[in-house]
């Protein structure tokens, strides 16, 4: 279902006419005005703030819950295209810790036909000791057959705040991050930050 907002922006652009047409400043308030969340807001302040109990926004609230069931939905999607990219290593770490209940079972559940699946097809022709899913042979010290995420990717950053003296990494190169402005650095290294929230990936 289209939003108010959707619907006025196709019936604005539709009248604009030719080279340079665009949203007159009042235009643009108006149209600001009308999306779904600033509707729910002043249904919430008239509701909070009459006497009587008002006409009950069917069609508002079902659009919400459709948009946020989306988002919901894609966040998921998200989600479990990570949990699947590195499965056997998010199970052997304390990444699994960090899954929600949903995607806890999701992994679980892709090991467990990936690891059949492999033994099947390919592990159960190997000789002895060639046979791991985790190992190349039982010769290997660690599970070098899993993949793991490259921390050490160069990531696009933004600072919310002044940060002085941040350190990078293990060695002695001290930087300052300014507020606002744009960053390329290791994620490992501004990892701390992103978990405490002073900057944001971009």
């Amino acid at each position: 279902m289209i939003s108010p907002f959707a619907d006025m922006f196709e019936r604005k652009m539709a009248s604009g006419s030719g080279e340079g047409s665009g949203f007159p400043a009042d235009d643009y308030e108006s149209l600001i005005a009308t999306t779904d969340v600033e509707l729910l807001k002043r249904a919430w302040r008239n509701e909070k703030a009459a006497p009587e109990i008002l006409q009950y926004q069917t069609a508002l609230v079902q659009r919400s819950r459709e948009q946020i069931q989306l988002m919901e939905e894609t966040v998921e999607e998200f989600a479990e295209n990570g949990v699947e990219k590195y499965m056997f290593h998010v199970l052997k770490t304390d990444v699994w810790n960090r899954l929600s209940e949903q995607e806890q079972k999701f992994a679980k559940r892709c090991t467990d036909d990936k690891e059949k699946h492999l033994e099947q097809s390919v592990l159960s022709r190997l000789p002895d000791g060639y046979q791991s899913i985790l190992k190349q042979s039982i010769a290997s010290e660690e599970d070098d057959m899993v993949p793991e995420p490259p921390l050490d990717t160069f990531v696009f950053c933004k600072s919310k705040g002044s940060i002085e003296a941040f350190q990078l990494d293990d060695s002695k190169e001290v930087v300052d991050l300014v507020a606002d402005d744009l960053y390329i650095l290791r994620y490992n290294s501004v990892k701390p930050l992103i978990e405490s929230g002073q900057i944001d990936l971009v």
